[in-house]
């Protein structure tokens, strides 16, 4: 489809780095990634990542 941009949304960073790899062999690469600590008395952390089709 060709998306210009991927806002990817994780609870799992391995799952993300494997999901990450996987669009950047189709041609999109990271540009950040931010921790969002949702659950302030857990060691629980989610990221968001932001992803962009080269051109």
């Amino acid at each position: 489809m060709k998306i210009p941009k991927i806002i990817y949304i994780s609870c799992n960073i391995a799952t993300c780095a494997r999901d990450i790899k996987y669009l950047s062999a189709y041609g999109y690469e990271l540009i950040e990634v931010t921790p969002v600590d949702l659950f302030s008395n857990s060691s629980h952390i989610e990221s968001v990542s932001l992803l962009s089709l080269k051109k």
